[in-house]
């Protein structure tokens, strides 16, 4: 769906990262992984048209932007004090396709109500943003993404606020996106979710980037060469590729305690 070849990205004349070449095909995942500063958000404002392309080529395979892309933000970006309610907020994810006067806005509201199902949020559709939990926001937040409808969905960090079982809960969201055979880039420092469930990735680095299968491409000796890991925080890498016995598993660092110790 997207083919994208030495491209430089950043903002004004300043480039974040250079050279970077990747593709993205239906019905499957692309990790973006990276060290904060890297270029992940970046990257994915470039695709979504907000910055502009400084170097190199970014091309749809249909010659035209697919409208809408679908995009969830991260949660810093968003001002949970303006005065909205769950069920308004998901219901903004039609309104590019549906507008938001009379029999638009009704079905709107009506995909926002399925959607809201979905999430586990129903029973919340009239409280006002500013008092849910992080984990509830995003909760709506993905639902507003089910309401845009598009073929491409792009995630910047969906799960940076949230506990793992409600990862586990929203990533199986994102995987039925990819059944359905829509196309997800997601930005994520979760390597294991990344491992696990994305078909390729794109390891930004050292002013620039690494893409493959994800496998290939996440490995100790990429990760500490491109910046995103130390030396010593490696090891569970080769545990994940091994057979965990029992005592493995008892004793064995979770790659998510690794990560955090590493963004900290």
């Amino acid at each position: 769906m997207l083919s994208v070849s030495n491209l430089a990205i950043g903002y004004g004349a300043e480039a974040v990262a250079r050279d970077l070449s990747f593709s993205l095909n239906k019905g499957e995942i692309l990790a973006v992984i990276g060290h904060n500063g890297s270029g992940k958000s970046t990257l994915l404002k470039t695709i979504l048209g907000i910055e502009r392309v400084q170097t190199g080529t970014l091309t749809w395979t249909t010659g035209a932007r697919p409208a809408p892309l679908g995009y969830l933000g991260q949660l810093t970006d968003f001002d949970r004090r303006f005065p909205m309610r769950v069920c308004d907020l998901v219901a903004t994810g039609g309104w590019s396709r549906l507008g938001f006067f009379d029999t638009a806005g009704r079905a709107a509201r009506r995909q926002a109500d399925a959607a809201l199902d979905r999430v586990g949020l129903r029973d919340i559709a009239r409280l006002p943003l500013h008092i849910l939990s992080a984990g509830q926001l995003q909760r709506a937040l993905f639902a507003r993404t089910m309401v845009q409808d598009a073929q491409v969905i792009i995630l910047d960090e969906p799960f940076a606020a949230v506990d793992q079982t409600t990862e586990a809960e929203l990533m199986q969201h994102v995987l039925g996106w990819v059944e359905e055979g829509r196309a997800v880039i997601m930005a994520l420092h979760n390597l294991s979710a990344a491992l696990t469930h994305c078909q390729h990735a794109l390891l930004l680095g050292r002013g620039t980037g690494r893409f493959g299968r994800s496998e290939v491409v996440l490995t100790g000796e990429t990760l500490v060469e491109m910046g995103y890991l130390a030396a010593d925080q490696t090891r569970w890498l080769s545990q994940m590729a091994a057979p965990a016995g029992p005592a493995d598993t008892a004793g064995a660092d979770r790659p998510s305690d690794r990560e955090d110790k590493h963004n900290a």
